[in-house]
């Protein structure tokens, strides 16, 4: 048998073929260039980590307002750092520029969400577009992008005055119900939006309340550590029956409420009697989207779970803000007089010639921004950043906290100051765009409704602040809390950072009409204008 293998080598370099030389030295370019790219990222260190509490849980973060223990993390040990959740390491990016430099710029390569058994399948049994990945999530935001583009979103605006209009008579009727009234604007809002219910709704409904108890519930399996199923070697634990009962509830509690809404609206399209909305649209190109229907209803829904929970969050911080700065509320209602006057509400026509609300809504969202700590993304290669490897396969957490309180980018950064956004000439300042979106997240992940929720904020506070003057009621708080404010330790100026509280108010205000009462709630009969 002849052999396989050729009987002579060459042994010039010119009698070997040019094609084969080529082939071996384009080969061995690419092998140089791998090994030098592959060596380079192993040879870098993942970020400075702090030391661990905890022997099994590694870096264990407090419940109460986890973000000022990472902050106190970041101050020592530098704008991003690497804790330890059992046995997985995660990072935490709490520099702005560093967010930036990787959120961002590098977003496509931190485009997924990690897949935590607790989340992603107990609680929201993979159909959440809050932790898709991969073409489901493209194909929900794409659906979703037809009726929260900016332009779409314009289109809502005489929604949003209608249900402002009911917040101002409901601020006159019965003022201290002030955060049932933000909750009912929030939910209305977004169920017209997502299933085109036109009948007010009440922050008392048993579906508005059944939403914020399930959010509750999300709120606590977002915490690293939160359930022990998360951690490797005890993954097992989802085969017991009983094990995460109330993630499995609060999931099935869910898809009841949500499939329920979208069913209606299927109803309402078979007689005919369907108005504009975003479930209306599902159904219309269900084959062009090709989803299950409890991809449908779970999409529709999260316009009614998230949206309606971070909206109602930001009225009440919005009404916060100003009791505890005087000061401030004062200037922006000097300037709502000259713009506006008494002889007529404000309307989203006006927001360009108002640049300090517009200041204020954004150091309302900086100074006590609503998703705190973030959510979770997750590395699909390794991401390099200042001499420092973030590993393919890593949680990572932009701290939406401590970027905003970046000394590189904020003076004084624990002071409310609306001048941070003017420019000298008391202009709104548009070289800022990039540090806006901070409150709604990052890269491919930034939050979907980030401009409805936008608009909302700010003609609730163009409309609020226009009628009425809020304050601390000075019979329920000490002088010195009434003279100190944000800074008195009498005053939790972290409440909403933990959710609208559904049992009592967080504070105590005194809304003074800025208008006399009867005309007031006679304007708001025709409000908004035609």
């Amino acid at each position: 048998m002849e052999s396989l293998l050729p009987t002579q080598l060459p042994t010039k370099l010119q009698d070997v073929d040019p094609n084969v030389l080529g082939l071996a030295v384009v080969s061995l370019s690419a092998c140089a260039l791998a090994w030098k790219s592959y060596s380079s990222r192993t040879s870098r260190p993942m970020p400075p980590s702090p030391p661990t509490n905890h022997w099994f849980y590694g870096h264990k973060v407090t419940r109460n307002l986890p973000f000022l223990q990472i902050e106190e993390w970041i101050k020592e040990y530098g704008p991003i750092i690497t804790l330890r959740d059992g046995t997985e390491k995660y990072v935490v990016i709490g520099g702005q520029q560093a967010l930036f430099d990787i959120m961002e710029r590098q977003g496509g390569l931190l485009a997924d969400r990690p897949h935590r058994i607790s989340i992603t399948e107990l609680l929201t049994g993979g159909v959440s577009i809050g932790f898709a990945n991969g073409s489901r999530l493209r194909l929900m935001r794409r659906a979703m992008h037809t009726h929260l583009q900016p332009k779409a979103v314009g289109t809502y605006a005489p929604l949003q005055m209608e249900h402002v209009r009911g917040t101002i008579i409901g601020l006159l009727d019965e003022p201290m119900k002030y955060q049932s009234h933000a909750r009912a604007y929030a939910a209305s809002v977004v169920l017209k939006v997502a299933y085109g219910k036109n009948t007010p709704t009440s922050a008392s409904d048993p579906e508005v309340q059944e939403i914020e108890r399930n959010m509750t519930m999300t709120r606590k399996a977002l915490r690293p550590g939160a359930y022990l199923v998360d951690y490797a070697p005890l993954s097992w634990l989802k085969y017991i029956p009983w094990y995460g009962s109330e993630l499995k509830r609060t999931h099935e509690s869910n898809a009841k409420v949500f499939v329920e809404h979208l069913e209606n609206v299927r109803n309402k399209l078979n007689d005919g009697d369907a108005g504009p909305s975003f479930s209306k649209h599902l159904f219309e190109n269900e084959s062009s989207y090709g989803m299950t229907r409890k991809e449908m209803a779970f999409l529709a829904g999260s316009f009614f779970s998230a949206g309606s929970e971070t909206s109602a969050i930001g009225a009440c911080q919005i009404m916060m803000s100003a009791a505890l700065h005087p000061e401030i509320q004062a200037r922006i209602q000097a300037e709502i007089d000259a713009v506006v006057g008494h002889d007529r509400a404000p309307t989203f026509d006006d927001e360009n010639s108002l640049p300090l609300i517009r200041a204020f809504v954004q150091e309302v969202h900086r100074w006590r921004p609503i998703a705190a700590m973030g959510l979770s993304h997750y590395t699909t290669d390794d991401v390099l950043w200042n001499g420092y490897c973030i590993p393919k396969g890593t949680a990572v957490w932009g701290n939406q906290w401590t970027a905003s309180r970046d000394p590189d980018f904020w003076t004084d950064a624990n002071k409310f100051d609306i001048n941070r956004w003017l420019t000298e000439d008391g202009a709104f300042r548009a070289d800022l765009n990039d540090m806006r979106h901070l409150a709604f997240g990052f890269g491919r992940r930034i939050c979907p409704g980030q401009h409805l929720a936008q608009r909302s904020l700010l003609i609730n506070a163009i409309v609020i602040l226009w009628a009425f003057r809020i304050s601390l009621d000075p019979t329920k708080y000490s002088k010195d809390a009434l003279r100190l404010l944000a800074e008195s330790p009498e005053i939790d100026s972290f409440a909403y950072m933990r959710g609208v509280p559904t049992n009592k108010p967080a504070f105590s205000y005194v809304f003074e009409p800025r208008i006399e009462p009867d005309r007031l709630r006679e304007m708001m009969k025709d409000y908004p204008y035609a």
